[in-house]
C-alpha cells in the first residue's frame, strides 16, 4: 500500500442564528499537516439544505467566500498572522470554522472528495433533476476540473474590465496562466437565447488586446457548450441557431468545445499546472 500523507482538515458551517447554534456544513479547508501551501477549500455546489434552514440566506456571498477564503490561506501562508485567526477574521458571522481534525489521505485531491462526501453533500436519492443550460454546462466543468486537482489552483469569476473597460459586467468562469498564454474558460449554453455566444463574440478582440497590455500575454479563450444534439434533437431551427452560435464564436477566434472534451481539457491544466 502507498504511504499515507498525514492531513488536517476543518469544516466549514452556516450558522444563521447563533442562539439556537443550529448548523449546516457548507464547506471543507484540507491541507498536509504542517504545510499551509498545500490548504485547499470547497464549498459546496448544492445550496438546497442552506436555503432549508435559511429562506434569506445570501448564497452568491457564500459562493464568493469560497475563492477568497483560498486566496486568503495562501498569502496568509508566510505572513505573521496565524493562520486560524486570519480565517476567523476573514468569515462572516454566519459561517463558523471547526476545530482541527486529522486524516490518512491518499491525495489531498482525493481526501477532498471523501471529506465533501462524507460531510458536506452526504449521498441523495438516485433521482435528481438535472440541471441544464449554462449552470449544468458550468457544473460539469467544475466537476471535471476537481477530479483532476487543478480547480483550486485556478482563478475563478475573472472580471473582463480589467482587460476591457471599467463596468464591463462579463465575468469569466476560470482560467490559469502556463508560460506566456492565459487559458480562459466559459461556459456558453446554446440552447435558447444565444445573447451569451454573442457577448462573449464582442468580447474576444478587446479581451485579446486587455490580455496582452496587462499581462504582456496571449489568450486562448476557449467556450464550452453542449453537444449539439442535446440542443437540436429532430428540430432544424434549433440546429440552424447552435450552429449560429458556434460560428459566431468561432469567427472571432475562439475555441469551442463541448463539454464531452473536458477530460482533455482537465488533462491538458493538470500537465501544464504540474499537479
Amino acid at each position: 500500500m502507498p504511504d499515507r500523507i498525514q492531513c488536517e482538515f476543518h469544516l466549514l458551517r452556516y450558522v444563521p442564528d447563533a442562539v439556537k447554534n443550529e448548523f449546516v456544513n457548507i464547506g471543507v479547508m484540507l491541507r498536509e499537516a504542517g504545510r499551509v501551501d498545500t490548504t485547499r477549500v470547497r464549498f459546496t455546489r448544492d445550496w438546497s439544505r442552506v436555503r432549508c434552514m435559511d429562506p434569506d440566506a445570501d448564497t452568491s456571498l457564500l459562493e464568493a467566500m469560497e475563492g477568497e477564503l483560498a486566496t486568503r490561506v495562501r498569502d496568509g501562508g508566510t505572513g505573521s498572522k496565524p493562520v486560524m485567526q486570519m480565517l476567523e477574521e476573514s468569515l462572516s458571522t454566519s459561517v463558523q470554522i471547526t476545530e482541527s481534525r486529522g486524516a490518512l489521505a491518499e491525495s489531498v485531491p482525493v481526501e477532498m472528495e471523501l471529506l465533501m462526501r462524507l460531510y458536506v453533500e452526504p449521498m441523495r436519492e438516485k433521482v435528481v433533476r438535472r440541471r441544464s443550460g449554462r449552470a449544468g454546462i458550468a457544473a460539469q466543468m467544475r466537476s471535471t476540473l476537481e477530479r483532476a486537482g487543478v480547480w483550486d489552483l485556478m482563478r475563478k469569476r475573472i472580471p473582463a474590465s480589467q482587460y476591457t473597460r471599467p463596468g464591463d459586467p462579463l465575468k469569466l468562469d476560470c482560467g490559469y496562466r502556463p508560460n506566456g498564454v492565459i487559458r480562459i474558460f466559459q461556459a456558453v449554453s446554446l440552447e435558447g437565447d444565444l445573447e451569451a455566444a454573442k457577448v462573449l463574440a464582442y468580447s474576444a478582440d478587446r479581451l485579446r488586446e486587455g490580455v496582452q497590455r496587462v499581462e504582456q500575454a496571449s489568450l486562448d479563450l476557449a467556450a464550452i457548450v453542449e453537444p449539439w444534439r442535446t440542443v437540436a434533437g429532430d428540430s432544424g431551427e434549433a440546429e440552424d441557431r447552435y450552429r449560429f452560435g458556434v460560428e459566431t464564436m468561432e469567427e472571432q477566434g475562439l475555441r469551442v468545445l463541448t463539454v464531452a472534451q473536458l477530460p482533455g481539457v482537465a488533462e491538458t491544466a493538470r500537465r501544464e499546472l504540474r499537479v
